[in-house]
């Protein structure tokens, strides 16, 4: 029986990024928005994916469910990212005011 490659699993953030292209682009942000952006907009297409995969595997439609497993997977540790991210920009947020006071 031959084995399938282990196909690469996709980033979290947009390829711009990852090759630097968006890393520094000027002073006023738009570079991290950008990525932001990007990253959230990747985070909505994979829980998407998970839902529809998720919905064709109760009615029966799925051929394979480890495509559906790994979409779920996905999708959750990628939220979780996200929300360590956020948190972690609020806790500077904060750290930055109770400097000026």
């Amino acid at each position: 029986m031959p084995v399938s490659p282990i196909a690469p699993v996709q980033g979290v953030l947009p390829s711009n990024f990852a090759s630097g292209a968006g890393a520094v682009s000027g002073t006023d942000g738009s570079g991290f928005a950008s990525t932001l952006t990007g990253a959230v907009d990747n985070l909505q297409q994979l829980q998407s994916t998970s839902k529809e995969l998720a919905v064709s595997a109760v009615t029966g439609d799925l051929s394979d469910i480890h495509n559906a497993t790994l979409a779920s997977s996905r999708a959750q540790i990628t939220l979780e990212l996200m929300a360590t991210v956020r948190n972690k920009g609020v806790d500077a947020f904060n750290e930055i005011m109770r400097m000026q006071a």
